[in-house]
């Protein structure tokens, strides 16, 4: 079968597995992981995480809420926030090209694929909180996106550029609700910046 072929039966599903390919091909998962490996090297799929690709024909064509999903998919659980969400809100003028950000509770760290960048900001689990599922995609209420900026700005792992914020935009009501439960510090950025 020729590489043509295999690549636009493979790019009929979002994500692909070695299973998939096993499934799809009628190969055994060896054949299939070295397949995988082979065109990894050579660019025609983009390996997300173990055992997890894209094909470079998907990969190119995603659209910013694409690039949401892949980073809810790279690390599970998490949630889209920070200025990232605060972008989506029109809360931000700063408007991020291949950068993403979002909110976990397993480890931070962060992942770069062909000129993305997928950064992750490890929360507590108390503080793991007020986000929606929408269009398939996990993302903090803007309020809550706000707070997580405040508190890794708190702990001074964050750069929070006030100005960029238009703080008007947030629900001052719910805003002060979410603080409530952060750290004090987290709470008097946001009582300074929001006057809540």
């Amino acid at each position: 079968m020729e590489k043509y072929d295999i690549l636009r039966k493979l790019s009929t599903k979002p994500y692909i597995t070695v299973a998939d390919v096993t499934a799809l091909l009628g190969i055994k998962p060896e054949s299939a992981r070295v397949l995988c490996n082979r065109y990894t090297k050579e660019g025609s799929l983009v390996r997300l995480k173990n055992n997890f690709y894209l094909t470079e024909q998907i990969w190119e064509g995603a659209q910013r809420r694409d690039f949401f999903r892949i980073a809810n998919f790279l690390q599970v659980p998490s949630y889209i926030s920070f200025l990232t969400a605060l972008s989506l809100y029109e809360v931000t003028t700063q408007v991020q090209q291949g950068f993403f950000e979002s909110a976990c509770l397993r480890r931070s760290k962060t992942i770069e694929e062909r000129g993305v960048t997928f950064t992750y900001y490890k929360l507590k689990k108390e503080l793991y909180f007020d986000f929606v599922r929408k269009d398939n995609v996990f993302i903090a209420s803007r309020e809550k996106a706000f707070m997580d900026i405040a508190y890794f700005s708190s702990l001074g792992k964050y750069s929070l550029d006030s100005g960029s914020i238009d703080t008007l935009r947030l629900d001052k009501k719910r805003l002060k609700a979410i603080a409530r439960k952060f750290p004090v510090k987290a709470q008097l950025i946001a009582e300074q910046l929001c006057k809540i």
